[in-house]
């Protein structure tokens, strides 16, 4: 459900690309340090963009330096950490825990049950240490959960169960910016939702699975009308999230930022836009 949080690269400036590159090589770092490999395999975009937005907004003192990496063994590159890279290393860990979690109580998954024996007793610690955040995650995939058993196609409950558990990742502290930075996560908690729904509605039809989507489908009178309707619903989360970035003082990696919520999270939408169409005229033909 991850992975669409991202940089439209070709409108980044050089030295915003690589230093959007370090902030993600510190996290990834982290993890590791933190965590090992078996850390490192959970890093993502979307962590790494709650680490640029909440340091931003913090002000947050970095820690600059080159250093080494399993891809680039040889030249040293860019790397930022700071105490956010920290935060947002567990809170990869804790989401990455509780969805093993879930799809073992699931479905009995050897994946689950694997992934739970991997990292039950670091999430038992950062579960101590941040455990408003853990309950939350917990109640809001189990929630998900219930609402799958259920088949509700309800799109606007369904997505908040996933915007809760984003807006409780966003306050990292409970102070003034509180009101704005959870209606931030909120919605870019719901937009994420949406557009994984959106990204596997075809394969979900086809074999059957769940997708709150499918109904939206079906009550759509074309292709055309449907690709409005959830066109118009991902603008609407974005819209509200937009919004309440545009009240924090965030003035560090402004452009960057800008450039993820602007345009990179519509990099993965647009790819799906393409290759549909692809194939639609490959048909055709």
């Amino acid at each position: 459900m991850f992975g669409y949080v991202m940089i439209d690269k070709p409108e980044l400036k050089v030295k915003e690309f690589y230093r959007y590159k370090a902030y993600y090589c510190g996290l990834c770092r982290t993890l590791k340090e933190e965590y090992g490999l078996r850390g490192r395999m959970t890093l993502t975009y979307d962590m790494t963009f709650l680490i640029i937005f909440l340091s931003s907004l913090y002000e947050t003192e970095n820690r600059e330096f080159p250093s080494h990496c399993p891809l680039h063994p040889v030249k040293k590159i860019p790397v930022i950490q700071n105490d956010i890279s920290e935060y947002g290393a567990k809170m990869n860990i804790l989401l990455t825990y509780f969805k093993f979690e879930d799809d073992w109580k699931d479905d009995k998954s050897l994946a689950g049950i694997a992934g739970i024996h991997l990292f039950k007793k670091k999430a038992a610690k950062i579960c101590r240490e941040y455990p408003r955040q853990a309950k939350v995650i917990k109640k809001q995939l189990r929630q998900l959960a219930v609402y799958e058993e259920q088949g509700l196609m309800d799109v606007d409950i369904v997505s908040g169960a996933f915007g809760a558990l984003m807006e409780d990742l966003f306050v990292i502290r409970e102070d003034f910016w509180e009101e704005n930075l959870r209606k931030f996560g909120f919605y870019l908690g719901k937009f994420i939702y949406i557009m994984d729904a959106y990204d596997d509605l075809p394969k979900d039809r086809e074999s059957g699975a769940y997708n709150p989507l499918k109904l939206t489908r079906e009550n759509c009178k074309s292709e055309e009308e449907y690709e409005r309707r959830v066109h118009q619903m991902l603008l609407m989360m974005m819209g509200e999230a937009a919004g309440a970035f545009e009240k924090l003082p965030c003035l560090q990696e402004a452009e960057i930022l800008r450039n993820i919520l602007y345009r990179g999270v519509w990099t993965k939408y647009q790819k799906i836009q393409k290759e549909r169409q692809e194939s639609q005229e490959k048909n055709g033909k």
